[in-house]
């Protein structure tokens, strides 16, 4: 029989371990897109990610998380909603408040907005992070225990601290260009399975040998 795939719509990949859950399956919100297998771990509640770890989420701006990402506890994910104005003696929302101060929404407008925040595929998240609005993170890049993203990630990065920096890359540039160009995470899901420990553990060569035709072409 050929290698069984895993299933992507299950909410509790490892049953015995309710704190992970696969994120697609999850979400309702329209404003959140997550891929294929990307998960999240949270001894608390994992179910209640789109309250508790995607803040100030008014929109209309998106949060996009690619394919087989994984996500540590208390990943959190700041949103465009909470900026304040800052060109004024006060930052708070007045308007906010309701009362004859709605009036004055349009104190409101023209907030600044970094658009969707976007991350790539297989990228792993670490205890406690912190992703600031706009941000775009990049395909295979890791992010420390504790960073606070504020700005983008290159692909196959590693980033700590607060404010996160480079600390360095995975690959060389052009094992970098490798790796985009075979883009294993948009395989069919029966030839990830088939290629499980090259994925995980092989050169990328080998990976590239292990590519299906369309996408070693």
């Amino acid at each position: 029989m050929p290698p069984l795939p895993a299933d992507p719509t299950v909410l509790h990949p490892m049953p015995e371990q309710p704190r992970v859950v696969l994120l697609k399956p999850l979400v309702t919100s329209p404003l959140i897109e997550v891929g294929e297998f990307s998960y999240y771990d949270d001894p608390d509640d994992p179910t209640a990610f789109e309250t508790r770890n995607v803040l100030y989420h008014y929109g209309p701006e998106k949060l996009v998380i690619g394919k087989y990402c994984a996500l540590g506890t208390g990943v959190r994910f700041l949103m465009n909603g909470a900026n304040h104005r800052m060109d004024g003696p006060s930052t708070f929302p007045f308007p906010t408040m309701g009362g004859s101060w709605a009036d004055h929404f349009d104190l409101l407008t023209g907030l600044p907005n970094r658009g969707d925040t976007v991350v790539g595929n297989d990228v792993w998240f670490g205890h406690g992070v912190t992703v600031m609005p706009g941000v775009r993170i990049g395909h295979g890049a890791i992010i420390a225990t504790g960073a606070v993203v504020t700005s983008d990630v290159p692909d196959y990065g590693i980033v700590g601290g607060n404010p996160a920096r480079l600390i360095r890359t995975r690959y060389e540039p052009e094992d970098v260009a490798r790796l985009l160009a075979v883009a294993w995470w948009d395989w069919p899901l029966e030839h990830v399975t088939a290629h499980v420990r090259t994925i995980m553990s092989g050169a990328v060569a080998a990976l590239e040998q292990a590519a299906p035709p369309s996408a070693a072409s």
